[in-house]
């Protein structure tokens, strides 16, 4: 595969996860906008958005290539979903958590002070709908990545474009017996 082919994949591949995670970021924006706007609370996260998208779908992207080792491997798909999953999430905490801790480091005297802070405040209940949101998002990405890899892309495409099969009668009615 030449380089421009690579380049043009790893594109495509960025593109299609940053719309997938923006997407549940997105709900995850207009579900507190709608309940701050109960409280009359402007929010201001919006552009925030777009660049969270982008950041989780790239590390998301990397992350796919590390081996959770030969054990998992052996284990039936849902097993390597559900560690990548808690994986990812424990990430996504971490990385909120340090953020957090980050941003009110001037105010509390210290990266320290300011994460013991989080814990002690009402934001830690604004992390952790943000780590449960994400962690649906990264649940139902692996699960679709599972499914990718046995049917290949363009399967997979393809039972998400065609209609659905008509579904058997699966209780069929018994004859009636007469006597």
């Amino acid at each position: 595969m030449s380089f421009a082919a690579k380049l043009r994949e790893e594109i495509r591949s960025v593109l299609i996860a940053t719309l997938y995670f923006g997407c549940w970021i997105l709900a995850l924006m207009v579900i507190k906008w709608l309940v701050l706007a109960e409280y009359a609370i402007a929010f201001r996260g919006w552009s925030m958005a777009l660049v969270g998208a982008l950041v989780l779908a790239k590390v998301v992207l990397v992350l796919e290539h590390v081996s959770l080792g030969g054990w998992v491997r052996r284990q039936p798909a849902w097993v390597g979903v559900v560690l990548r999953t808690a994986f990812y999430t424990l990430g996504v905490a971490l990385v909120l958590i340090l953020e957090k801790g980050l941003e009110g480091r001037h105010e509390a005297g210290g990266f320290g002070p300011a994460v013991q802070h989080l814990f002690e405040q009402a934001d830690i209940y604004h992390v952790w709908a943000n780590v449960i949101c994400i962690a649906g998002a990264l649940l139902g990405y692996n699960a679709i990545m599972v499914v990718r890899r046995h049917l290949g892309n363009r399967e997979l495409f393809r039972v998400f474009l065609a209609p659905l099969p008509e579904e058997p009668d699966e209780h069929p009615v018994p004859p009636s017996r007469e006597p």
